[in-house]
């Protein structure tokens, strides 16, 4: 998949965090309070109390330094007067938004300041006797020695089917789970209930799926907004250094139901059937037997190769496959298999795949979508789908798919 930086903060070289340091660690100035993005007052003025003498207000910016660790947030306190107003920038000009308490004391970003990057504070202040003023100062963090990234599903503007799980994977370990998963955000058209599943993907590497309880209902619009940047892995797994966004809608209600013991497709949309088309699942009594449960239609792949050694079938098959739907990681498709004619609709008699005629795969291919459930049943078979084989979430119940969540 595509990696898409959205927030993302440059590192800055060292002359320049020299030159922006020497520029920003500049004496007291007074100047009126202002506003700006990532800028908030919210400390009520208050009257000046008779005979009140003007002393400094000392603000107090944390972390500070050159190369401080990130990940944390940026504070401002105010001691002898009060915040009206701070404002906190990278060389970019990018802000970190926050909010000053109502006592006007302190300010805390709402993001954490991220890797490699150099941030400019302007705190405005106003003493006890009213006297506004403005404090400069500055810092940099240092940079990620490692860096984590993500592969996510489904794409950008796509549209997808009910089953379809919202999948992050990630290329490095990640250890802290809660705190990545309270940077991941949900939005959807009509306040569908699901939740954040922490599974291991079929290549090894640590993923995260979102799930509906149940299927998606059609037309739903859903927003992914992962604001990543500065959060650690933890031990081994580096550091985000970007956010990412995703944005899709549910198509329409299809369902596909594959009975192995009838040797049936069916294709139900909306309740209805629409066709029913016979087929031959994986052979009984051995490792050529097919899978059973939910298996969602991750990809529409059209013509390609399939080699069985790839899947640890020996020498089984080599050949060119049309209209090929990827169901599984471990190789399951449903696709066309004319050379197996004679057991469509009476005889389980393929590789696992699940094998059609010619013309019924290329109708098939032009109805489904990535996301499609396969209901599949069959008294022979190998197993359940596991949730990191494609996405096999389904196949847990929804207090069990909850309790992989790291933040229950």
């Amino acid at each position: 998949m595509p990696r898409t930086r959205v927030l993302a903060h440059t590192r800055v070289r060292a002359a320049v965090v020299a030159v922006a340091m020497t520029a920003l660690l500049a004496p007291l100035a007074a100047c009126s309070s202002n506003s700006s993005p990532g800028a908030s007052s919210g400390a009520p003025d208050t009257k000046v109390p008779p005979n009140a003498v003007d002393r400094p207000v000392t603000v107090t910016v944390t972390p500070m330094g050159e190369r401080v660790p990130a990940g944390e947030p940026v504070r401002v306190t105010a001691a002898g007067g009060r915040l009206t107003s701070v404002t906190v920038t990278d060389a970019e000009g990018h802000s970190l938004a926050g909010k000053v308490a109502a006592d006007g004391r302190s300010w805390v970003s709402d993001r954490k300041a991220v890797p490699g990057a150099a941030y400019a504070v302007t705190a405005a202040t106003r003493t006890e006797s009213g006297t506004a003023k403005s404090t400069k100062a500055a810092f940099t963090t240092a940079p990620a020695d490692k860096v984590n990234k993500v592969d996510w599903r489904p794409g950008a503007g796509s549209t997808v089917g009910i089953a379809q799980p919202i999948s992050l994977v990630f290329d490095q370990p990640v250890r802290n789970r809660a705190e990545v998963e309270k940077q991941l955000k949900i939005t959807t058209s009509n306040g569908t209930e699901g939740s954040w599943g922490w599974i291991r993907d079929w290549s090894g590497r640590d993923r995260v799926d979102w799930r509906p309880r149940t299927y998606w209902k059609p037309g739903t619009k859903v927003t992914l907004n992962a604001d990543l940047n500065g959060t650690d892995s933890g031990a081994a797994g580096g550091w985000f250094v970007r956010d990412y966004t995703t944005a899709f809608t549910i198509g329409a209600r299809q369902i596909v139901k594959v009975d192995l013991d009838s040797h049936q497709l069916t294709l139900v949309r909306d309740g209805e059937t629409v066709r029913r088309i016979p087929v031959s699942g994986g052979t009984p009594g051995g490792d050529k037997r097919s899978w059973r449960g939910t298996a969602v239609l991750m990809a529409k792949e059209g013509t390609i190769n399939m080699n069985s050694e790839t899947v640890g079938l020996r020498d089984a098959y080599n050949r060119m496959v049309d209209h090929s739907m990827r169901l599984t990681w471990s190789g399951m498709y449903a696709h066309a298999a004319p050379w197996n004619a004679r057991y469509f609709g009476n005889t389980n008699h393929s590789s696992g795949c699940i094998g059609m005629s010619d013309a019924n795969a290329a109708w098939f291919y032009g109805q489904v979508r990535p996301g499609d459930p396969f209901e599949i049943t069959g008294k022979d078979t190998k197993g359940v789908v596991a949730p990191g084989n494609g996405f096999g979430a389904w196949n847990l119940s929804w207090t069990e798919w909850q309790q992989k969540s790291a933040l229950r």
